[in-house]
């Protein structure tokens, strides 16, 4: 191993990011300690806006948990341009972390949920009829994000008070019709990670309905989510593939991605998000995952 000024070094460091609330890592992340640790890596948790840290220092630094960074996300979008060997890059931090990318994949031939954008200080009346998820396009952890039957008028209030709050905020908002299919059959998530001829599909999960009703502005760092391992269809594995492709830049500089897929009004499978920044990995779902995951980083120390 060597450095950008060819020294030789030691034991690679990898440097897991987290945040502050977080600071010895999410308990699904620690279980790729022990598998980094027998291929000879040193990984250290470091919160993302600790001062005085040293990035440099790392081999690669792994982005992982830094989920309080939506509030700032210019701050650490910023951030992540100054940290070199980041996994996954910085171009990719700045594309990922604002979902207005779900029109540029959607404009790319892949099928997404139907959404309305409301700008902040554009005035939105709500439908008098269906259910709709409201949430700003900067976000993490579904949080600030609501359930709404518009045909009850005082929950179209509380959604346009939704809006509001976002629009006063400076928030871009989305405005989504809820898919049922949540409720029965759940949301899956495609894990991918990187492997020696790029990206290959590691595992999948089901994560059942979270949103009841509206938004009660919690104060928790991300909702919590009831997980259960699930074997992909073929018309899942097929989108993901398709969402893959679309990506701008290629996955080949991808150390890891997620595909959150529900089945639409027609029951094919439609695209939730792309999670290329900070996505849980769900490591104990699936035999072998931390593994892999160590796997991959290795490709990238090497």
């Amino acid at each position: 191993m060597s450095d950008d000024h060819g020294a030789t070094r030691g034991e690679p460091r990898v440097a897991l990011v987290t945040c502050a609330e977080l600071t010895d890592l999410d308990p699904d992340d620690r279980l790729v300690l022990g598998p980094l640790a027998a291929r000879g890596i040193r990984a250290e948790a470091v919160v993302w806006d600790a001062p005085g840290v040293d990035w440099a220092g790392y081999d690669l630094v792994v982005l992982r948990s830094p989920w309080d960074y939506a509030p700032r996300r210019d701050e650490f979008v910023a951030w992540a341009a100054t940290v070199p060997h980041l996994a996954n890059p910085a171009e990719v931090v700045r594309w990922n972390t604002d979902k207005q990318y779900l029109g540029e994949l959607s404009d790319g031939g892949v099928p997404i949920v139907p959404t309305a954008w409301v700008e902040p200080g554009a005035h939105w009346e709500p439908p008098e009829t269906g259910e709709y998820v409201i949430k700003p396009a900067i976000s993490a952890g579904s949080l600030d994000t609501g359930r709404y039957d518009l045909s009850d008028p005082a929950v179209r209030a509380l959604a346009r008070r939704h809006v509001d709050r976002l629009a006063a905020a400076g928030r871009l908002t989305m405005v989504q019709p809820y898919l049922s299919a949540v409720d029965t059959v759940g949301e899956t998530a495609l894990l991918f990670l990187a492997g020696p001829d790029g990206l290959a599909f590691s595992h999948a999960i089901c994560k059942g309905a979270m949103l009841t009703g509206p938004d009660s502005e919690t104060p928790e760092l991300f909702r919590a989510e009831k997980i259960t391992p699930r074997t992909p269809s073929a018309a899942e594995r097929a989108v993901a593939d398709l969402v893959l492709s679309a990506l701008p830049g290629g996955t080949d500089r991808l150390l890891y991605a997620r595909v959150d897929l529900i089945p639409g009004a027609d029951g094919a499978p439609v695209l939730v998000e792309v999670e290329l920044t900070e996505p849980s990995l769900f490591l104990a779902h699936a035999p072998g995952a931390a593994d892999r995951l160590a796997d991959a980083i290795l490709t990238r120390l090497t």
